[in-house]
């Protein structure tokens, strides 16, 4: 899950950061049952998914880890991805990211009633260990791999697709370079058609 995209691409909207940092949490018509800001949000996650699965150079950068993790290639370009996104500068100038983070996890501590259960039972873990801010290192996204391959099936060890991550850098970066713009505009796009208006910066 690539948190801090989705945490980013919400625009510093509280309600939208809600939504779209917990939508994997929560399943078919039980969306309903939250505020109809956190629908948006959820509407908005499920959005940025789809553009990101249907992006040829996602479906070209996704071999890169297949050979390690097969199916769940797709999850882990996304945690390469948000290594990417919180390195870059004209997203996180200043070295402004631990001051976002720390808005992420205040905002979202604010309103946990409003979350899923289960998102709720891992905030602690995000908020303990800045999740956000770690995805800036290559030992954060080892650790992030590392956690993925603890949930997923049929994976024993990160080794092989943390090694593919290191060998391939490059070519994951010029990816994301490519893709990454394009995201951007789809969910400014996105917001003028379907939301409020984007606030200015983060």
């Amino acid at each position: 899950m690539n948190y801090l995209a989705h945490a980013f691409l919400s625009f510093r909207q509280p309600e939208i950061l809600v939504g779209n940092m917990t939508s994997d949490f929560i399943k078919g018509k039980s969306k309903f049952s939250f505020p109809e800001k956190i629908q948006q949000g959820i509407a908005l996650h499920r959005a940025i998914d789809q553009f990101t699965d249907d992006h040829k150079v996602n479906a070209r950068a996704k071999t890169i880890f297949k050979p390690a993790v097969g199916l769940y290639a797709g999850a882990f370009l996304d945690v390469a991805y948000d290594h990417f996104l919180a390195n870059d500068r004209l997203v996180f100038a200043d070295d402004n990211l631990p001051a976002f983070s720390q808005w992420v996890y205040g905002t979202l501590e604010n309103r946990l009633e409003d979350c899923p259960a289960r998102f709720r039972d891992i905030f602690p873990y995000m908020k303990q260990y800045d999740w956000l801010t770690n995805y800036s290192s290559r030992e954060g996204i080892e650790k992030s791999m590392a956690g993925l391959v603890r949930r997923a099936k049929y994976l024993q060890d990160h080794g092989p697709v943390f090694e593919l991550f290191n060998r391939e850098y490059e070519t994951l970066e010029a990816c994301y370079q490519r893709f990454f713009p394009e995201l951007l505009l789809f969910v400014n796009n996105y917001f003028k058609k379907h939301l409020l208006p984007p606030q200015p910066g983060i």
